[in-house]
């Protein structure tokens, strides 16, 4: 299992969404990829996004305003 870090600091919707989205087809099953967000839209948008696809998520706030989204490849 590898866990590979998507830095979208700074990135407004739809922007960390379409990396998120983009980066999981390079992933196998069981890695996780930990999207790092500071943006209100994305935050929502993006676990919104990957729990609809299926995948197991879990958000982590790191800081105020900024926040981790765990998704684990499961499929």
């Amino acid at each position: 299992m590898n866990e590979v870090v998507l830095d979208c600091m700074g990135e407004a919707c739809p922007v960390p969404l379409i990396k998120a989205q983009n980066k999981l087809k390079e992933l196998a099953l069981g890695d996780l990829l930990i999207v790092q967000i500071d943006h209100s839209c994305a935050m929502k948008n993006v676990p919104e996004w990957a729990r609809k696809e299926g995948y197991n998520v879990e958000v982590e706030e790191v800081d105020d305003g900024e926040w981790e989204v765990i998704i684990e490849k499961t499929k």
